[in-house]
C-alpha cells in the first residue's frame, strides 16, 4: 500500500497519519506511526539519532515516495531544513519568492509579499544581498521567510536551529514564536534538544525505534523558565524516555539560554 496525501482533512485537523511505515532494505525505520494534530498546534518530535524523526517529517512533506500508510495533510505546506538551502546565484528576495509565480502570484505581487515577509523576520534592507553575505542566523531567517511567504497551513521544521550559535538560537526561538502566534500554522519541529522542545511546543512526542513511545502535553506556565518545577519535571520525563540518566551522565540543562531566561516574543531580533 502506498502512502496517500489529501487536502480533504477534517477542519480541526492539520495532520492525520495512520500506520505510516518506511523500510530501507531490511531495516524498518518507521513501524506503523499513528498521529493526529490540529491546525495551529505546535508539536515537537524528539528522538535519538537514527530513530526516524526526519524520515517521518519528509513523509509529511511528501518528499518520500517509499512511505506506506495513510497520510492526510493540508495542500499548503512548507519545510525549513537545518541547512538554509538558499540559491547562491539568486538575491535574498529572489530566494524568498522562488516558485510563487507558479502558484498564480504575479511577479510584482510576489516581490511585494517577499519584501513584507523579509521585514517580518528582520531582514528588511537585505532584499538584494547575496546569500553568501548573510550570517548563519540571517540565512536561516531568509529560509523561514521563504517558507512562510507561501502561507502554509503546515510548517515542517527539520532541526532548523541545530547549526546556530547559542545566542542566535534564542533569537530564532523568539522569532518562531512570534510568527507562529501571528499566522497560526500547524508546526512539526524535529529536534534533538529537549529544552528547545519544552520551550516552544504545545505538545512533545518521543520517537523510539520507529514508533511514538511518548506523547505529552506541555503544561508549563508562560513565560517558560528552566527553573520552573514543571519544566524540570517534564525535561526529566523526556530525558528518561530518551534513555538519558541525568545523575549517571552528569546531564545539565541546555546552554542555549541561561537557566532563568524565558523565551520572549518581544525585543529586537538582530
Amino acid at each position: 500500500m502506498s502512502a496517500t496525501s489529501s487536502a480533504a482533512v477534517a477542519v480541526e485537523l492539520a495532520v492525520s497519519a495512520r500506520q505510516v511505515r518506511r523500510t530501507f532494505g531490511e531495516r524498518e525505520v518507521l513501524r506503523g506511526i499513528d498521529l493526529q494534530f490540529g491546525r495551529g498546534e505546535f508539536v515537537a518530535l524528539l528522538g535519538r539519532s537514527g530513530s526516524g524523526k526526519s524520515t517521518f517529517l519528509r513523509a509529511l512533506a511528501g518528499l518520500d515516495g517509499g512511505v506506506e500508510g495513510e497520510i492526510r495533510v493540508p495542500k499548503r505546506r512548507s519545510v525549513v531544513f537545518q541547512d538554509p538551502r538558499l540559491l547562491p546565484w539568486a538575491s535574498v528576495l529572489d530566494n524568498v519568492v522562488l516558485g510563487l509565480s507558479g502558484r498564480g502570484v504575479s511577479g510584482r505581487s510576489a516581490n511585494d509579499k517577499g519584501r513584507a515577509m523579509l521585514a517580518e523576520v528582520g531582514l528588511d534592507g537585505h532584499e538584494q544581498d547575496w546569500p553568501k553575505t548573510l550570517s548563519g542566523g540571517e540565512a536561516q531567517r531568509a529560509a523561514l521567510a521563504r517558507a512562510l511567504v507561501r502561507s502554509p497551513q503546515l510548517l515542517l521544521l527539520d532541526e532548523p536551529f541545530g547549526a546556530l550559535d547559542a545566542l542566535t538560537r534564542v533569537r530564532m526561538h523568539a522569532l518562531v514564536q512570534q510568527l507562529h502566534a501571528r499566522y497560526r500554522p500547524a508546526v512539526l519541529l524535529v529536534t534533538h534538544d529537549v529544552d528547545e522542545a519544552v520551550l516552544l511546543a504545545d505538545r512533545v512526542l518521543v520517537l523510539t525505534d520507529g514508533v511514538i513511545s511518548l506523547d505529552v502535553t506541555v503544561d508549563v506556565s508562560s513565560p517558560r523558565l528552566r527553573s520552573d518545577p514543571a519544566f524540570i519535571a517534564l525535561r526529566s520525563q523526556l530525558l528518561a524516555e530518551l534513555g538519558v540518566d541525568e545523575s549517571a551522565e552528569g546531564h545539565h540543562p541546555s546552554t542555549t539560554t541561561t537557566e532563568n531566561t524565558p523565551i520572549t516574543t518581544t525585543g529586537a531580533l538582530q
